[in-house]
């Protein structure tokens, strides 16, 4: 088993304009990306190279755009989740996913 190549707690996971979460979790592990709520439970998932990812809508937020199976999430990312490097976690993830040749926007 690989280990988790990112993860990022307190995220808030937006589906259009519905929250659907505000410390979800977005993990990258064994080749799939899944968001999950705070309990654990899953609100999506798909394997990284079927997922779209781009930068998001505010400039000044840390967050993302992510196509999981057709859906548009808004991924905002919590300030808890920063490297040490100080490496905000939005900028992290879309690196990891380009990494593995997922599509950007």
């Amino acid at each position: 088993m690989r280990e988790t190549e990112f993860s990022a707690s307190g995220v808030r996971i937006e589906r259009w304009a519905r929250s659907l979460t505000r410390a979800g979790c977005v993990v990258v592990k064994d080749g799939r990306v899944a968001l999950l709520t705070s309990n654990g439970r899953e609100i999506d998932s798909a394997p990284v190279g079927a997922v779209s990812v781009g930068r998001g809508w505010l400039p000044a937020a840390d967050s993302a755009i992510a196509r999981l199976n057709g859906v548009r999430y808004r991924l905002t990312m919590g300030q808890r989740s920063r490297a040490r490097d100080g490496a905000a976690p939005a900028r992290r993830l879309l690196d990891v996913l380009r990494s593995a040749g997922v599509g950007g926007s």
